[in-house]
């Protein structure tokens, strides 16, 4: 376990798949309340 935590921050390609990890799950959260909103909105 101490050596997959050690890949994922220390070497370049770890970093790039955290943050692509994080950044999907940030989409993900910012579009389900976008799409809330927009279901809450009246129809003009």
């Amino acid at each position: 376990m101490n050596a997959i935590l050690d890949l994922l921050f220390r070497s370049p390609i770890g970093l790039l798949s955290l943050f692509t990890i994080l950044f999907i799950i940030g989409m993900a959260i910012a579009l389900m309340v976008w799409y809330k909103r927009k279901m809450n909105t009246p129809e003009e």
